[in-house]
């Protein structure tokens, strides 16, 4: 390998170290102390560079790729507030367990300290949010040194991957000159050939081979004897991305005769298993107290997957004094209510594949498994007979309208949960996402593009009016990064979450400060962004949805809605719901 300077040399073994390691695409944005990295990742021919003008949306962007494949997109930004602007799609992949490998340029140590223009300290900026932290050792063209570096790269990346997995961060600290000049006697003619290009062939510098977590027979034999009873449920939560396997879980349920409750982003919802297995959707629209009281409790409860977004859900196993098992490859704790009684430590596809050929036959009750499908068949029913309008007809339409396969994508506040409540189980192949792990409402624009760039599948966004403000700018990767979304814009003209919340009783300061209505026309972002923008009357969504996604490019659909109103729906619908079941 030759170089002009060190610099340049650094970035190019670190570079080349990546794709080594398997990373086929970065995001950057421009500055000027990162462009070694940024001239090596432009120059390098197995790396795709997705080119963004604003660092959260670039950070969420490839939040949004990393979460649809699993596998980690890099980010650049230069020395400053640049980095600080990562911080909540860091915050969101650490929560979430995404892979993600953070790239700041640094001042030299120097100039740390002195105030010198465009310097913070970098040094472990994201916390405790972070896998691994690394301040990278200055440029040096030695044999060692670039030993270091290469070993250095595949250490981030089995980082970012290995359970749990999620961000690294490591901090470049540059001296000028920062473009490839030349600069005489700067790099060595006589460095090894190891340090300089790496090992033979595309070899990684350090191969990581990683394990799945699993329990022995023993422990094995115990959870199987847990399961087998009369009354249990298979809780899927929200994946970890790529997602869990969702032929092992119906595997498991056909060895138990357990429903299967799925949540909507647990990538078991949807999928050619709905077939045979019975998964349940709407349990958030029926399981209250004064249903569930007359109900015989379960036994026991798998859990796999992060908390459920339900709070009913949520709440009913807490009640239910059942033993829960939740299974955690990393052995963290997601299970907020503390009302679980065992931590298993294994994957819980493995797991799931190895209790079903534990039991063999299924030993759970018909009846309680009719008792929950009755349940679930009751509840839909009454969601598609009801004449009333409420948001979550417009998710329930989406799913049934949208192309096999495709990804979707779903804000957080009401978006999600509508999802939930309204979407029944389907057949169809849908990879629906969310970032649920911090649950905000930054980014959300951009991490579905993010999404879109890893899939040739069509992407549906739905999104409520203050994340599409947000994350506007977002909106730029259209053109930037070639990718095409239909964007389903529910407007509500402010945070009708709030409406869920004993704060609607008060009045003032409700509506100014919690609702906070905007008044804005988000029509002008057709011209900005070049994209087709349609406002339409809930009655004729549908139809131009449907239109939208058979054709070519952007489109974005707005409906707008009445917070409130929807609310008050959803509420009478629950009811309704409760007295059919009973």
């Amino acid at each position: 390998m030759t170089a002009p300077n060190r610099n340049t040399l650094w970035a190019e073994a670190f570079v080349d170290e990546l794709a080594r390691g398997g990373v086929s695409a970065v995001c950057i944005t421009p500055g000027s102390r990162s462009t070694p990295l940024t001239v090596a990742f432009d120059r390098h021919e197995d790396v795709h560079v997705f080119s963004h003008l604003d660092e959260r949306s670039s950070a969420f962007f490839a939040l949004g790729r990393a979460r649809r494949t699993g596998e980690v997109t890099p980010l650049v930004c230069t020395s400053g507030t640049a980095a600080a602007n990562f911080h909540p799609a860091v915050i969101e992949a650490s929560q979430a367990r995404v892979p993600l490998l953070v790239l700041t340029a640094d001042r030299p140590p120097e100039l740390r300290d002195s105030g010198a223009n465009q310097t913070i300290d970098q040094e472990k900026l994201f916390g405790s949010s972070v896998r691994w932290y690394r301040d990278v050792a200055e440029p040096a063209p030695t044999d060692r040194t670039l030993r270091s570096l290469r070993t250095t790269a595949a250490r981030a990346l089995a980082k970012a991957t290995v359970a749990p997995a999620g961000p690294v961060h490591l901090n470049f600290p540059f001296r000028k000159p920062l473009e490839p000049t030349r600069v005489d006697s700067d790099v060595p003619d006589d460095l090894p050939d190891l340090a300089a290009r790496g090992r033979d062939g595309d070899a990684p510098f350090v191969r990581t081979t990683a394990g799945a977590a699993a329990v022995g027979e023993e422990d094995l034999r115990t959870v199987a004897s847990a399961l087998d009873v009369d009354r249990g449920l298979v809780v899927a939560g929200p994946a970890d991305a790529p997602g869990v396997d969702g032929e092992s879980i119906a595997a498991l349920a056909h060895a138990t005769g357990f429903p299967v409750l799925a949540d909507p982003l647990s990538g078991l919802r949807f999928g050619g298993h709905v077939r045979t297995t019975p998964v349940v959707g709407g349990y958030d629209g029926f399981l209250d107290e004064s249903l569930t009281r007359t109900w015989p409790d379960p036994e026991v409860v798998l859990r796999v997957g992060a908390s459920p977004t339900s709070k009913p859900l949520r709440k009913y196993l807490a009640r239910t004094g059942a033993r829960q098992f939740v299974v955690d490859p990393a052995a963290g704790w997601r299970e907020a209510e503390f009302a679980a009684t065992d931590l298993v430590v294994a994957d819980p596809a493995t797991l799931a594949w190895r209790l079903a050929q534990a039991l063999g036959r299924g030993s759970g009750s018909d009846s309680w498994r009719e008792r929950w499908l009755d349940a679930e068949a009751a509840h839909f029913a009454e969601c598609e007979e009801s004449p009333s309008f409420c948001e979550g007809r417009l998710l329930a339409s989406v799913v049934e309208a949208a192309p096999d396969p495709a990804t979707l994508f779903v804000s957080n506040s009401m978006p999600v949960r509508d999802l939930d409540r309204f979407a029944a189980p389907s057949t169809k192949s849908l990879t629906v996402l969310g970032n649920r792990g911090a649950s905000g409402i930054d980014g959300v624009v951009s991490t579905a593009l993010g999404a879109a760039s890893a899939t040739t599948d069509p992407l549906t966004l739905v999104t409520g009016d203050l994340a599409y403000y947000h994350d506007m700018n977002g909106l730029l990767a259209l053109g930037r990064c070639d990718v095409d979304a239909t964007i389903v814009l529910i407007n509500n003209d402010g945070g009708g979450i709030f409406h869920m919340l004993p704060i609607a009783d008060f009045e003032p300061p409700f509506t100014e400060q919690f609702v906070t209505p905007h008044d804005l026309d988000f029509a002008p972002t057709e011209g900005l962004y070049d994209l087709s923008f349609a406002r339409v009357p809930e009655a004729e969504f549908r139809d131009t949805y449907a239109e939208a996604v058979s054709n070519e490019g952007t489109h974005v659909v707005e409906v707008e809605t009445d917070a409130e109103a929807s609310h008050r729906v959803r509420a009478r619908l629950k009811e309704r719901v409760i007295d059919r079941i009973q």
